[in-house]
């Protein structure tokens, strides 16, 4: 069993997590700007499917990238410098969380619901959710979003409607919170997209005392420019 969470309960020990379903936490609450900066910093995170109740996340092992081990394959960087394409920070935030939601090939629904949007555009326009985006002939090719606090980011979601646009970036992010000091950033499940790219689990403790360390920094709210970012 998992405790239902009111509106003002705290989130229990991210040690009581499940082990099956890996990392369910609790159940209820709500997606506000406090309950969801709460969670972050608890190593929580929501995830959940438009007809369930908001469920609460937090697994063992963790999937997460460090700055310093971003692995570039031959073909993408050479895609990176063909420099065909423009990436952006925080100008089209709803445009990219919509895509993310778009139906996927061998997957049914989406968890990212009106709900989830509405939840964090509100992060956004706080300034601690933030997207990249690449711009390919005036078009948005692909991107991602996540949630910055600290010297810590939390990726959420990418797309890509031309190969390899959530790939760059990706990159674009990686390099942007390498020169700022960034630590880590949170991959939440393993997917091999990700693991190409240099992404690795770790457990549950060594990830939250490095992402503890990490929030203790000065957090500097948004919007993100990545106009010191060479396109290659």
């Amino acid at each position: 069993m998992i405790p239902w969470l009111q509106r003002g309960d705290p989130f229990p020990s991210v040690s009581t997590a499940l082990t099956y379903p890996n990392g369910l936490l609790a159940a209820g609450a709500d997606l506000s700007v406090p309950r969801l900066l709460d969670a972050y910093r608890h190593g929580i995170f929501p995830w959940f499917s438009g007809d369930e109740p908001i469920l609460w996340w937090s697994p063992d092992p963790r999937m997460v990238f460090f700055p310093a081990e971003l692995k570039v394959s031959r073909s993408l960087a050479k895609r990176l410098r063909r420099g065909d394409y423009e990436v952006r920070a925080d100008t089209a935030f709803a445009a990219v969380m919509e895509r993310c939601a778009a139906p996927r090939q061998g997957q049914p629904g989406t968890w990212i619901t009106p709900k989830m949007m509405r939840a964090y555009g509100a992060l956004h326009a706080r300034g601690y959710a933030h997207s990249v985006e690449t711009w390919i002939g005036g078009e948005l090719a692909g991107g991602l979003y996540g949630v910055a606090i600290g010297r810590m980011f939390y990726g959420e979601s990418m797309f890509a409607r031309v190969t390899d646009a959530s790939k760059i970036a990706f990159v674009h992010l990686v390099r942007h919170l390498d020169r700022r000091g960034f630590g880590m950033i949170d991959c939440q499940m393993k997917t091999a997209h990700l693991a190409s790219l240099g992404a690795r689990e770790i457990s549950r403790g060594n990830f939250t005392s490095t992402m503890k360390e990490l929030l203790n920094y000065r957090h500097y709210p948004g919007p993100w420019r990545l106009s010191d970012d060479a396109p290659g």
